[in-house]
């Protein structure tokens, strides 16, 4: 069943269950109360013949005649009855001996009466009797006279109130009719129109599930179906952006691949090629040296690509123990080797640091430090100059190192942290360059809970920044 079903069949059942109680609790009530004021009448009229023969009683005690008896008290009847002046007024009287002395009644009245039976001289009793197609109030009482003991009966024809009430019953059972059609038509309406928005989200699930996840669904309501359409969206947006991470991954995982493939074609083509020239052809001792040294330089490209691409496979995911270190010794243990290996350019290296200790992996800030002087010093030319610094921006400390060289264009910039990216492949493979370096240094930074970044101006030098965040406490 759907939901706007349910709301609607629920609400029509809650509907006609209250309404028709309620309209039964009414009638009911007003029933109750018509047949209430009924019966006090009658026992009001049952009392004031009781108080009217009572009245005449010495009267009767001094005649002392039965038949005198009889008469008055068929006057006090008639006189009675005519007085009320009633439609539906009945009156009986009959002595201890079932005789009877009035009877204006145009109905039978049964001989076994439950109202009769043991009933005492100083009370009045009551009964509502189906009588053919009436209902007929009964109320007794007794009266001794001369010690004989008259049974007064004073009826009511109440058919009228219980006609009342089936008349009330059909009136509620229109109204019932008209107002459940009435009932069901709003709530059609209403339950229809409070589903939309379900039937919105709905929609909108079942396209982003067949691949649309840049849908979102309608939220005009501040409701909460408006509340669970706008987490809905942002569920949405985060499944879009995670859906986005992963394709990225993928091209990434898949560049990197071929990029790793493309690398380790180059030099094997080369090493094979020269091998099998060298097995098969007759060479010189020229050719055979020349062969041999291709064939060691390639070797030498493939190590190093072997080297790094084990130093970025055990970068990640790996955690590494950090101690509190002084950057400044770090930056004066490794400054020889780069000296050592700026000297063949000619380039000369400046360093300014600024004394902080930070929590440090000693070898792998090492490892970030050399790669990216290896770098500057690849970019620059004889006699340029690459400097080292370190200094604090507030909270924060920086490692920068600058060099003079030919700098890279701006469409690079977004991508040289990518593995195997190279701006220019032909200068990188002369350099031994494989492009995994800047992956190498980005997941150094990142393990530090550092950020690297790059400054960079063709022909005129780039700039690496790694800042430490909350960098350390000063010495």
């Amino acid at each position: 069943m759907k939901f706007w079903h349910k709301i609607f069949t629920y609400s029509i059942l809650v509907f006609i269950l209250i309404f028709n109680a309620t309209s039964v609790i009414v009638i009911e009530r007003n029933h109750g109360k018509m047949l209430t004021r009924e019966i006090n009448n009658a026992l009001s009229q049952n009392m004031n013949i009781h108080s009217s023969v009572d009245a005449i009683l010495p009267i009767v005690l001094i005649y002392d005649s039965e038949q005198y008896e009889k008469n008055v008290l068929a006057n006090i009847a008639k006189a009675f009855v005519g007085k009320v002046g009633d439609e539906g007024v009945y009156m009986t009287i009959t002595n201890d001996k079932g005789k009877s002395i009035y009877n204006n009644t145009d109905f039978e009245i049964s001989l076994n009466r439950a109202e009769t039976e043991k009933l005492k001289s100083d009370e009045i009793r009551y009964i509502v009797r189906d009588v053919g197609k009436r209902t007929i109030l009964f109320t007794s009482n007794l009266t001794e006279i001369n010690r004989k003991i008259y049974t007064f009966t004073y009826m009511k024809d109440i058919t009228s109130v219980y006609r009342e009430r089936m008349d009330q019953y059909r009136f509620y059972l229109k109204v019932d009719i008209i107002a459940c059609s009435a009932y069901m038509l709003i709530m059609f309406i209403v339950s229809r129109r409070l589903t939309i928005p379900i039937h919105r989200l709905i929609r909108t699930a079942q396209f982003i599930a067949a691949g649309a996840f840049s849908e979102r669904a309608e939220s005009r309501s501040k409701d909460e179906i408006g509340v669970l359409a706008n987490n809905f969206n942002i569920m949405a947006s985060v499944i879009e952006e995670k859906i986005k991470d992963l394709e990225r991954l993928n091209r990434e995982k898949q560049l990197f691949i071929d990029n790793f493939t493309h690398e380790l074609k180059t030099p094997l083509t080369s090493i094979i090629g020269y091998a099998d020239y060298l097995r098969t052809a007759k060479t010189d001792a020229s050719q055979l040296l020349d062969g041999l040294n291709v064939i060691l330089s390639e070797g030498k490209r493939l190590e190093s690509l072997s080297f790094k691409l084990m130093n970025l496979i055990m970068l990640e995911g790996t955690e590494y123990p950090m101690e509190d270190m002084e950057f400044c010794s770090i930056l004066a243990e490794i400054k020889p080797a780069l000296e050592m290996k700026a000297r063949v350019k000619r380039i000369a290296i400046k360093t300014s640091c600024e004394t902080a200790r930070l929590p440090l992996e000693k070898d792998l800030m090492k490892i970030l430090i050399f790669n990216l002087v290896d770098n500057a010093i690849k970019a620059s030319s004889e006699s340029q100059c690459i400097a080292i610094r370190t200094f604090r921006q507030g909270s924060d400390y920086i490692l920068e190192i600058e060099d003079e060289g030919m700098g890279i264009e701006s469409e690079h910039l977004d991508r040289i942290f990518e593995p195997f990216y190279m701006t220019d492949k032909a200068r990188s493979r002369r350099n031994n360059g494989t492009g995994l370096g800047l992956s190498i240094c980005q997941s150094i930074a990142t393990l530090h809970n550092a950020v690297i970044s790059v400054r960079s101006v063709p022909d005129r030098g780039t700039t690496f920044s790694i800042t430490f965040r909350r960098g350390g406490a000063v010495l």
